[in-house]
């Protein structure tokens, strides 16, 4: 991990705003965003709110919420930062050698941080789930970056992510699973776990959400964000053509998920392409959103707020669960949210929470303090 001493202005104008404010906008939700959801939706006589308090929760095996949405959106933006920050050090000379082993060591150090993050230190090695969610991320970066190291055709990118996409789909449809059969998408029967079972070490009950396949999988999302950030790296393409072609794939990839699922659903625990493709044709429009309203029509200071969280995103990932936030919003706010009830009480805790956490990502933010990995 690195801290970034340069200074702010010159690392922000050397970034996509619109990238940083989608990071930050998917690190919400995790940061106490989708627990705020919750309390303001539980328990509603509404349905519009009750439909909210669902799209809260993950999905428990096949289908999809938007809570679904929060890992994959990650993955795909920071496949998106690829071209913008591998292509360009590429074509300044840097050796291709020099920029592998970068990415490496990037894989390594989140795979670390996954295992922390999991409990290592506080469990030791016995039964230690080796899987997590920062690992996938690492090994799907490194991937990506070494697809757009060795292929510099862009059409090659192309067949590279058929390629992933095909796999996985054969794999999980048509290979058999010894006593259960081919394509039985079930925890039980899925080909991930059988594959998780047999090589994944340490603890496994009958399949690892981050597994082997998982990873493999995942990688095309990630793949998915370094084309839309070959797309937004064109200097001789205009803005508006950018956005019309990052709208029109992300609504055929959503097209194309919706037609296939009935046959091959989107299951976020075992990374079907079905899932894959449904969630990466939603970040492309997000892009397209977040890009048209801050990078082209200018509007940046309404997302200042996403943006302070974007910046440093690993750490806050690492905070929460190092950190327990919602003692202390009870410790400065306890007495107050009891008078509210228990409702109004909860609402109080969580707001804290994030008032908690938002202020001490604007302090480094202020002081120039960018945690990088």
């Amino acid at each position: 991990m690195q801290t970034s001493t340069t200074p702010k202005n010159d690392l922000i104008k050397s970034r996509l705003h619109s990238l940083d404010a989608l990071r930050g906008f998917d690190m919400f939700w995790i940061a106490g965003g989708v627990a705020l959801l919750r309390v303001l939706t539980k328990d509603s006589a509404s349905g519009f709110l009750n439909a909210l308090f669902v799209q809260s929760q993950h999905v428990q095996w096949a289908g999809f919420h938007f809570y679904d949405l929060i890992f994959p959106l990650f993955m795909f933006i920071s496949g998106v930062a690829i071209p913008f920050s591998i292509l360009t050090k590429l074509e300044a000379g840097t050796p291709k050698k020099d920029l592998v082993i970068k990415a490496a060591k990037r894989m390594v150090i989140l795979i670390i941080f996954g295992t922390i993050y999991g409990g290592l230190l506080r469990d030791g090695f016995e039964n230690h789930r080796l899987a997590s969610v920062l690992a996938q991320i690492g090994i799907g970066y490194f991937f990506a970056s070494l697809i757009v190291i060795y292929v510099r055709s862009f059409k090659n990118w192309l067949f590279w992510l058929g390629g992933i996409l095909a796999g996985i789909t054969i794999l999980q449809l048509f290979i058999p699973v010894p006593g259960i059969g081919a394509g039985v998408l079930t925890p039980e029967g899925c080909i991930n776990g059988y594959f998780d079972r047999m090589f994944l070490p340490g603890k496994i009950d009958v399949y690892d959400p981050e597994g082997l396949l998982c990873c493999v999988s995942a990688i095309s999302v990630t793949l998915m964000g370094a084309i839309a950030g070959h797309f937004l790296r064109q200097q001789d393409t205009s803005e508006k053509r950018k956005l019309v072609t990052l709208a029109i794939i992300g609504a055929g990839l959503i097209i194309i998920a919706v037609i296939i699922s009935p046959y091959y659903p989107p299951i976020k625990k075992c990374w079907t392409a079905t899932f894959d493709i449904l969630t990466a044709g939603i970040s492309f429009l997000l892009l397209a959103l977040f890009y048209q309203v801050i990078d082209v029509w200018g509007f940046k200071k309404w997302a200042f707020f996403f943006t302070v969280i974007g910046m440093n995103s690993i750490f806050i990932y690492m905070f929460n669960a190092l950190v327990n936030v919602r003692y202390t919003s009870n410790y400065l706010l306890g007495w107050p949210a009891k008078l509210l009830g228990e409702s109004g009480g909860q609402l109080v805790i969580t707001t804290g929470m994030i008032a908690l956490t938002w202020t001490l990502l604007y302090l480094m933010y202020k002081k120039k303090i960018f945690l990088r990995v």
